[in-house]
Parts: structure tokens; C-alpha cells; sequence
């Protein structure tokens, strides 16, 4: 009996020990251990998908024309896609083959992605991704499938799933796609936001981007995935209301087209601006770039040369669009002479002797493409004579000083200065300086150098340098700075806007500073008119209808270190109408080809490749508009509209025509 109660005793301790032990075992797992099981456990049965947020987009200016609603018409927009993943461990062995099979025929893949497809069903992982970027339909398709295979496999049907995204599209297709540029398919691991190739995607990628959402799913076949629990709402980009317009970008992109296959060029590029605020209408350039074929692009070096805005980022020589800027700075310096109580240095009615090119420092004598005995200012723009405005420039020189000179194309016209453009690699040009080296170790400026600013040579600027300084003339000789963008706009969660830029503020637009005196821009003005009436360099750029101004150039590349007789980058600079001017145009044709042509002269010239594209773009431009014509007279010979003695300035051309056959015949 003793002995029995003993055995029950020791039985009762080993059992009261196991028991014990059970109890720590249990707190051991449920409250030492108890995240890392519970991880375990939520890691097999739950799984956090990424909500995908939009990218923010970027609008076209539609409230352009005045009287008419603004209309949200976007250059890029973000439309669903979807990526396929498959949780490779709760697939049966046996089913492997024909799901993968299967995915291969919807897919469309080779033998070799075939492969690489069915290879992912082996690895050790809950979720791995199959394919990206599929549509709708596809998946609509792969969907209908599945879930009758799942259900007589009897498969989890959450063992192949869908994870949805956003990719960028393009209505308008190669349109504006330089300034634009794309992002990456792949997006970047850790943040999940898109990666920008370039552009305006990349200047303002940080407001474009969104902040991605969380959603709780389950995993169990009575759960399937599109059940579960938000964790955190996706948050949109801001989207950016550009001041380019669709309508006028499309014309621009159409017109510098022709411009460059008619002069068999090897590219070209146009800008259209409004005076006043800055904003950039239109920026074409062809050969063009198209966001949808990005990598096409990125994956050739002679094609990656078509995704740059060259308009910023190659500067070239000015040459003959500098001559109005000469002039505008000698009738400033005759201003400046004048406050000291000195004699002003010329008149723009003064015959100046232009037979002799030399001048001090130079070696060869200045050039013009035609001799001329004398001029005034509006034959020496009309006819476009380097010695006319080098004569000018002289007197400036030794009069108010290089120093001066510099500093007013520098502060004034803003040259070797960055216009700060909303585009990323903008070349600031290259202006001279007194006493700095050059990297070849000679001295930047040398004697002779303002003698060859004066009509654009020894300097570089970028096309909207050139674009601003003949804003100034245009709006009245009021400082401008060109922009891209309108305003910046974030749409909160509730619906509600938050204005994040506002360049369209009163503030902001109101009280420009005056960097010239209207006496100075009324006399460059009409100097200008003269260029595209007979006698001129640009009889093809005359806009019928209208009053225009503007100039022409033909600069020599260098190559090899020398200017080439063959190689040029051309040029009109423009705008209209005179008495309210709505655009200033750039028109840029590089490498026109080098040729004569009967009837119409050398091909290259500025006033054959690049004049017509102004006057058709202008024409355009200002009958979208609305702007009535301001010169119902002035219409191409033939036209029973034309009356010369009614044209505006046909009567002032044959004047000064007759005027030169006086001082040069």
C-alpha cells in the first residue's frame, strides 16, 4: 500500500513537471517569442500590397485664347496596368507545367521567355512577379482562365494574382516629347517612384511624385485577394499646368518640320514666346523625340541627340540677330553721353562711311557680304552690314569704355547668363570677359573682340537668350524671364486643390523693370520693319495681313577649329503685330543644305530656310488667336487684297531704296 502510494506520488510529480514545462513552453511562444510566430503566422496567411498612386501630369495652356474656358487637356496622362505575380509554393508539382504553359500562350512568349517563366514556379518565395505592364483585357482574359483551372485543381486561387500600376501614355504621341521626356519602366526598389530619363519629369519630379497606399490581404482560398483592408490611402502627384499650348505646339512642330526636310537640314528647332509674361507658347524641334520610345532612343548615342532641347543646351554664334542689340546699345550709350552733358556718339539718320572694314586689333579687315559706300541705321539693318554696326560699337568703345559695353550686354540682354528655363542643362553661352583666360590660355577679350560682338561673332548664346532680348523690343524694352509653367496644383484627398506655384499671380506679372527707353525701342523697331519688305533680307518672312519685325542670320559652325563656308546654323528672330505684339518667334534650321537656288539665292541664308516657317507660323498663331488683321493691304503681289500705297511700310522701303542708290550708286 505504501509502496502504491509512492508510485502515484512520483507519477504525480513527473506529470506536475511535464505540466510545468508545457507552461513555459506556451509562454516561451506566446509572450517571449510571440511576434516573431505571430510574424510567421501573418506571413502565411497575410500579405501588404502596394496601393499605386498617380503620377502627377502636366496640362496644356487651354485658356489661351481670351473669352474661352479653361479646359484640362493633358500632354501625358497615367492609365492602369497591371503586374502578374504567382505564389509558387501552394501550386501542386503537378500543375506547374501547364499553369506556366498556359501564362506562355496568353503572354505571347519565345522559347526562351517560356523558360524564364516556368523557372519562377521553382524559387523558394511567396510572391514572385511573371509579367508587367499588362492591360485590362489581358488580364481579364488570364483571370477567366484561372479561376475555372484553380476551382477543378482545386488550387487556392490567390496562388496567381494581379498587383495594379500606373504608366505613363502620350495622346498627343511625339508631341513636346523633348521637354517632357518619360520615366522608366522599371521604378526605383526601394521608394517605388518612377525614375525620370530627362526633361520636365525630371525638374519637377520631386512635386510629381505621389505617395504610394498599403492594403491587408489574405491568403486562403475563401479569402481571395481583392478582399482586404486599407492600411494607408494612396496619395497623388501634383500635376504641372504648362504654358505651352497643344493647338500652337502642333503648328510649330508641323511647320519646323517642313522647314528642315525643304532645306534638307539636319535639324531644327522653334520657339514662340508672348512678349510680356514670358510664357512659352511653343517649343518644336525635329528630328523629334518620343517618350513611348524611350529606350529606341537612350540605346543609340546619334539618336540620344534628338532627346536634348537643343534650343538651351547648343549654343551657337548669334551672328547678324545680334545687329539690332548693337544698334539698341549705341542709341543707350548716346542716353548715357547725354546725362553727362556729352555729345551723342551717332544718329540713326547719320551717313557713315562703310567702304573700309578695318579696325583696331585686326588683323583682316570686316567683311560685308555685299560692298556699301554709306549707311544709316535702317539701311545698315535692311542690308545687314557687319561694318555698319562694328562702326557703331567703335564709338562706343571709346567713349563710354569696354567695361560699360560688357556690362550692358551682360545686365541688360542678359547674355553668358543662364535664363533659368524650367529645363534642365541649359548652356549660359559664353560672354566674353576683360583679363580672363581662355582654356586654350589666350585672353578671352582681346582689342578687336567688341568689334566682333557687334555682329555676332566671338560670342555664344542659347536660342531663348536670343528669344528674351527680342522680347525686350517686343513688350517695349521691359525686362522678361521665360517660363514653362503656369502653376503647380495638388489635389487633396478630399477633392480639394492646393495651389503649390502660381506663376499667373497679379503680383508676379505686374510692374516689369525697364531695361530700355521706349525712344530706344521705337528706333530698333523700325529699323526691323525694314527686313521683311523689298530690299530686305527677308522678303519670304512677311506675315500677309500683319505688321512684323524682325532679322535674319547665317552663322558659319566651326569645324576642325575654323569657321566652315559650308556648314551654318541659321536664324529669324520676329514678331507681330507691331502696335500690340502677341508672340516673338524663334525659327533655328541647323545645317541647311549649302546651295544656290535660281530665283531665290543661297539656300542657307536665314531669309530662305527659316522666314517662311516664321511668317507661317505667325500666320497661324495669330488666326487662332483671334488677332485681326492690322495691315489689310500689305498681301503678296498678285493679290487683289495688295495696295502698295496703303501696305504698311511699302511707301517707307522704296524710300529708303531710292535713299541708297544715292549714297552707293
Amino acid at each position: 500500500m505504501l509502496q502504491a502510494r509512492k508510485r502515484l506520488l512520483w507519477v504525480s510529480l513527473v506529470l506536475f513537471f511535464l505540466f510545468c514545462l508545457l507552461i513555459a513552453q506556451f509562454f516561451k511562444i506566446q509572450i517571449i517569442e510571440g511576434e516573431k510566430w505571430a510574424k510567421a503566422a501573418r506571413s502565411q496567411h497575410q500579405l501588404v500590397v502596394i496601393e499605386p498612386f498617380k503620377r502627377g501630369l502636366f496640362y496644356s495652356n487651354a485658356a489661351i485664347k481670351q473669352g474661352h474656358p479653361e479646359t484640362s487637356q493633358p500632354f501625358v496622362i497615367d492609365i492602369p496596368k497591371f503586374h502578374l505575380y504567382i505564389d509558387p509554393s501552394v501550386i501542386p508539382l503537378s500543375c506547374r507545367e501547364d499553369v506556366a504553359q498556359s501564362l506562355s500562350q496568353f503572354l505571347s512568349l519565345n522559347k526562351e521567355g517560356k523558360s524564364k517563366l516556368r523557372g519562377q514556379f521553382e524559387r523558394k518565395t511567396r510572391s514572385r512577379k511573371l509579367a508587367t505592364w499588362l492591360d485590362r483585357e489581358l488580364v481579364d482574359s488570364i483571370q477567366d482562365w484561372w479561376f475555372h483551372y484553380a476551382r477543378s485543381k482545386k488550387i487556392a486561387r490567390n496562388a496567381l494574382f494581379f498587383v495594379k500600376d500606373y504608366q505613363r501614355s502620350y495622346p498627343f504621341g511625339k508631341l513636346l516629347g523633348p521637354l517632357l521626356h518619360t520615366v522608366r519602366e522599371d521604378k526605383d526598389p526601394v521608394t517605388h517612384q518612377s525614375i525620370p530619363t530627362g526633361g520636365l519629369e525630371l525638374i519637377f519630379d520631386r512635386m510629381l511624385q505621389g505617395k504610394e497606399g498599403k492594403r491587408l490581404i489574405l491568403r486562403s482560398p475563401r479569402h481571395p485577394l481583392e478582399t482586404g483592408k486599407i492600411l494607408a490611402e494612396p496619395e497623388d502627384g501634383a500635376d504641372v499646368y504648362l504654358t505651352i499650348n497643344h493647338y500652337l505646339q502642333a503648328i510649330a512642330e508641323e511647320e519646323i518640320y517642313k522647314a528642315v526636310t525643304s532645306s534638307n537640314a539636319k535639324g531644327g528647332w522653334a520657339i514662340l514666346m508672348e512678349p510680356h509674361t514670358g510664357e512659352i507658347w511653343a517649343l518644336a524641334q525635329y528630328p523629334w523625340f518620343e517618350p513611348a520610345e524611350y529606350r529606341k532612343y537612350f540605346n543609340d548615342p546619334k539618336m540620344a541627340e534628338h532627346t536634348k532641347v537643343k534650343a538651351l543646351t547648343d549654343p551657337f554664334e548669334p551672328a547678324s540677330t545680334m545687329k539690332p542689340i548693337s544698334m539698341a546699345i549705341a542709341l543707350k550709350a548716346n542716353q548715357e553721353l547725354k546725362k553727362m552733358g556729352k555729345k551723342p556718339i551717332f544718329s540713326p539718320l547719320e551717313k557713315i562711311a562703310t567702304t573700309s572694314g578695318s579696325f583696331p586689333g585686326r588683323n583682316k579687315p570686316i567683311h560685308d557680304t555685299r560692298s556699301h559706300k554709306y549707311l544709316n541705321m535702317y539701311l545698315g539693318l535692311q542690308k545687314s552690314s557687319n561694318i555698319y554696326v562694328s562702326r557703331l560699337i567703335q564709338r562706343v568703345i571709346d567713349t563710354l569704355g569696354e567695361k560699360w559695353y560688357r556690362d550692358t550686354l551682360q545686365n541688360v540682354f542678359g547674355f553668358g547668363l543662364k535664363t533659368g528655363i524650367e529645363l534642365p542643362s541649359e548652356s549660359p553661352g559664353v560672354l566674353p570677359t576683360p583679363g580672363k583666360l581662355h582654356p586654350n590660355g589666350k585672353m578671352e577679350w582681346s582689342t578687336p573682340t567688341p568689334f566682333s560682338i557687334a555682329f555676332g561673332h566671338n560670342i555664344l548664346t542659347n536660342s531663348v537668350q536670343m528669344l528674351r532680348s527680342y522680347a525686350i523690343f517686343a513688350n517695349g524694352g521691359f525686362d522678361v524671364r521665360p517660363t514653362l509653367v503656369r502653376k503647380i496644383v495638388r489635389t487633396k484627398r478630399d477633392g480639394g486643390k492646393e495651389v503649390v506655384l502660381d506663376n499667373t499671380e497679379s503680383e508676379k506679372v505686374k510692374q516689369p523693370t525697364r531695361l530700355l527707353e521706349p525712344e530706344i525701342v521705337q528706333e530698333v523697331v523700325k529699323a526691323m520693319k525694314y527686313v521683311t519688305k523689298p530690299g530686305g533680307t527677308a522678303p519670304r518672312g512677311d506675315i500677309s495681313g500683319y505688321t512684323e519685325a524682325g532679322k535674319t542670320a547665317t552663322s558659319e559652325k566651326i569645324v576642325n577649329g575654323t569657321y566652315s563656308k559650308k556648314d551654318h546654323i541659321s536664324t529669324f528672330i520676329g514678331f507681330a503685330p507691331l502696335n500690340e505684339p502677341r508672340f516673338v518667334l524663334l525659327i533655328a534650321v541647323d545645317e541647311p543644305e549649302f546651295k544656290f537656288i535660281p530665283g531665290l539665292g543661297k539656300n542657307q541664308h536665314g531669309g530662305n530656310c527659316c522666314a517662311p516657317a516664321f511668317r507661317e507660323i505667325g500666320l497661324r498663331t495669330l488666326q487662332y488667336l483671334g488677332v485681326e488683321p492690322d495691315d489689310p493691304y500689305g498681301y503678296p503681289v498678285g493679290d487683289p487684297r495688295r495696295n502698295e500705297d496703303k501696305a504698311d511700310w511699302i511707301q517707307e522701303a522704296k524710300a529708303l531704296k531710292e535713299l541708297y542708290k544715292q549714297w552707293n550708286e
